[in-house]
């Protein structure tokens, strides 16, 4: 697998971490993304069911679609009750019109929207919600922007903030499929270990896939300035920040 495609797929490999370690969204996001009276919502890129488990709290029937059998057997053994298929948002293995909500959580800018969007749209309802949303930390706070570094594969912060807002962008291909556009966050903060916050750091693509040597230090970098930020603690409140975008499919035109 060349560049792109295999940071996209690098997660598989400590999808235990991912799962323990990761930030799941908070429920007034959740609740954001979703249409009323949602009876079916798909989980597109589900990961190891961050956000699947989210949604089976709130809606009766949740279909989770992840490429990655690695990431697959960890989220099939920690959400009960939740069918999980192997597909991409490029090619979702559901019927014509069949879930309310299409969701995708922090994984948007691994898929080409050329492709994904008119298979979203495919698979929703008429006025079905197609949703996505990031959840990480809150880099609007100082010592959260300070360690960020010691994860980023960029020197220069602004190039850094220049990706990330790129990995937030949702644009849809012409052609009026969806209306609605809608944009928000939410923030929240989260109590942690410092070792587990070392460990999240270590969950994104760019130290997964990075020589060992360079993973090991930027690791080691991030545990020290957080031990000098917070002399003494063991547990701290990381702060976080969900970034959410919702649109909904407009209806078919009717024929004849």
């Amino acid at each position: 697998m060349a560049g792109r495609e295999q940071r996209a797929m690098s997660f598989g490999a400590i999808a235990e971490d991912y799962d323990r370690v990761r930030p799941s969204p908070p429920a007034d996001a959740v609740e954001w993304l979703l249409p009323g009276g949602c009876e079916v919502a798909v989980d597109v890129a589900a990961g190891t069911g961050l956000l699947t488990r989210a949604l089976a709290r709130r809606v009766p029937q949740v279909v989770a679609v992840e490429p990655d059998p690695r990431m697959r057997a960890v989220l099939s053994a920690r959400s009960p009750g939740v069918r999980v298929v192997e597909g991409r948002g490029e090619a979702i293995p559901l019927p014509d019109a069949s879930a309310d909500a299409v969701l995708i959580s922090s994984a948007w800018h691994w898929m080409d929207p050329d492709r994904a969007v008119p298979e979203i749209g495919r698979v929703l309802r008429d006025g079905g919600r197609f949703g996505v949303i990031w959840t990480s930390r809150d880099r609007e706070v100082d010592w959260v922007r300070a360690i960020d570094r010691f994860h980023s594969s960029s020197a220069d912060p602004s190039e850094a903030r220049a990706r990330r807002r790129r990995h937030r962008d949702v644009t849809l291909p012409a052609g009026g499929l969806f209306a609605n556009v809608e944009r928000t966050t939410f923030a929240f903060t989260r109590p942690m270990r410092i070792d587990d916050v070392v460990v999240m750091l270590g969950t994104y693509s760019g130290l997964i896939t990075a020589d060992p040597r360079e993973r090991s230090a930027g690791l080691a970098g991030a545990r020290a300035a957080l031990e000098q930020r917070f002399p003494g603690l063991d547990e701290i409140e990381v702060p976080m920040r969900s970034w959410c975008w919702r649109a909904d499919r407009a209806a078919a035109p009717r024929v004849g």
